[in-house]
């Protein structure tokens, strides 16, 4: 067991931990960037968002679906997501930088999970079908009064076409409940045939972790939903997976992973060191084993991703490169979306081989 909530411990975390050093190896070719000015929102009253960033992503047909967290005004910062679609010809061309992009509003505030704002979505593919999870600001997250669940990851599934139903949000077992503060950065994704939730706690011991859950097959099976209504669901087995370095405050997760191996899968994750508290990415390769659970297998031993262009130094939050969507375009080619010192959406790619040539360096075994 690990802590006092319960949780368990993946093989060889410990040691991961140990290999990492503050330094960064940028293998990031950056592909440009979406400002607010050129967002316009088709169904709603305000035209262009003051903000839009840290974005999921969906790659299908040579189209790119972008699910980008907005903000229209700044009074209580509340978010919601928009959905943006264009041809990868402008990424790879260039055009991404100049061009203007209609918009549509898809997920907004509309019960106590999210009423606060939906912030920072994940889209991953499951069974042929887009899932959703994204960070829900809960009733509790402006109430001093109450320092419990401030934020919870909510899933959603794309219905129809640009139709997404809020299905599902993930608590804590009841003897945790009390004790979380948030939880999120989160995705739903599927290893060996079973679904498990990708999140990060803040618990009231001021500790966060980086953990995956085991969650039931039923939320990402057919069935029939209530229009309206949001099942509780809660999270099993939570696993911690790597702790902060000693340079670092947390770690989050990125988008969803590559498969890389028969049982092999390769990671992004954000750390946020102590000194600036500037957010950079580093990656981790796992195995998953029926009999031992998830095994750390490697990292890089240095960020791969830091803030360095002017409009990642520059923004709402300096010094933030913060990825949210990953998809395979090509057998070694990961696309990335990443909120830019949350203000814009930039994009970017990633050679796998590289990455994982940078992971032999950190390898456990």
């Amino acid at each position: 067991m690990y802590s006092d909530y319960g949780f368990l411990k993946a093989k060889n975390s410990s040691e991961a931990s140990s290999l990492r050093e503050f330094s960064t190896y940028d293998i990031v070719r950056r592909l440009g960037v979406i400002s607010p000015t050129r967002v316009h929102l088709k169904n709603h009253p305000i035209d262009q968002p003051v903000t839009v960033f840290n974005a999921a992503l969906a790659v299908k047909d040579s189209m790119v679906h972008v699910y980008a967290r907005i903000i229209l005004g700044y009074y209580m910062y509340v978010s919601g997501i928009a959905k943006i679609t264009f041809p990868i010809e402008d990424l790879l061309s260039g055009l991404v930088n100049f061009s203007h992009y209609t918009a549509e509003l898809i997920l907004y505030p509309t019960m106590k999970y999210d009423i606060w704002g939906v912030e920072d979505p994940r889209v991953s593919e499951v069974d042929n079908k887009l899932y959703m999870v994204y960070v829900g600001r809960t009733i509790n997250y402006f109430n001093p009064a109450i320092r419990r669940e401030r934020t919870a990851p909510v899933l959603a599934y794309e219905a129809t076409r640009d139709n997404w139903v809020k299905t599902h949000v993930f608590i804590q077992p009841k003897e945790n409940r009390e004790h979380v503060i948030s939880d999120k950065d989160a995705f739903i994704y599927k290893v060996d045939g079973k679904p498990f939730l990708f999140h990060r706690l803040h618990m009231d011991d001021e500790q966060t972790y980086l953990v995956i859950s085991e969650i039931p097959e039923e939320v990402i099976s057919e069935r029939k939903h209530v229009a309206g209504r949001v099942v509780e669901v809660v999270e099993r087995k939570t696993t911690v997976v790597l702790d902060p370095a000693p340079f670092e405050l947390k770690l989050g997760w990125a988008g969803p992973p590559v498969k890389v191996g028969k049982s092999e899968y390769l990671f992004l994750i954000h750390g946020v060191d102590k000194e600036m508290e500037g957010y950079r990415v580093f990656a981790a390769l796992m195995e998953y084993s029926r009999n031992e659970g998830f095994i750390v297998k490697a990292v890089t031993p240095y960020y791969i991703m830091e803030p360095r262009q002017t409009y990642e130094v520059f923004g709402d939050r300096p010094n933030v490169v913060f990825p949210c969507g990953s998809w395979l375009i090509d057998k070694d080619i990961m696309l990335i979306t990443y909120g830019a010192a949350d203000y814009l959406i930039g994009f970017g790619t990633l050679s796998v081989s590289e990455t994982l040539s940078l992971l032999d360096k950190g390898r456990i075994y």
